[in-house]
C-alpha cells in the first residue's frame, strides 16, 4: 500500500511538471478571466478581504450559538395567545398607554 502511494505521488508530480508549461502557454498565459489591470487585481483583493471577514463573523456566530445550546437540544415552544397578550399589554404601557 505504501509503495502504491509513493508511485502515485511520483506519477502525479511528473505529470504536473510535464503539463505545466503547456497550461501556462495556453491563451498567452492570461488565464480564464483574460487580461488584468490594477483595478481588477484591487477588486479581487477586496473580495477576498470581505469573504474572510464574513467567514470569521459567521463561524464566530455559529460557535456562540452552539455554545449556548441553541443549535442542539429541543426547539423552543412558540408563544401562545396569553403570552402574546401579556407582551401587547407591556408594549402598550411602554408607549404611555396610547393604542397604536
Amino acid at each position: 500500500m505504501r509503495r502504491l502511494a509513493l508511485k502515485l505521488l511520483t506519477l502525479a508530480s511528473a505529470l504536473t511538471f510535464a503539463l505545466a508549461p503547456a497550461a501556462a502557454a495556453y491563451n498567452d498565459g492570461r488565464g480564464f478571466y483574460g487580461g488584468t489591470n490594477d483595478k481588477v487585481v484591487t477588486n479581487a483583493g477586496f473580495i477576498v478581504i470581505g469573504f474572510f471577514a464574513l467567514f470569521v463573523l459567521m463561524m464566530s456566530l455559529l460557535q456562540r450559538l452552539q455554545a449556548q445550546g441553541g443549535a442542539q437540544g429541543r426547539p423552543r415552544r412558540a408563544a401562545g395567545p396569553r403570552a402574546l397578550a401579556r407582551w401587547l399589554v407591556a408594549a402598550d404601557a411602554a408607549v404611555g398607554g396610547r393604542a397604536c
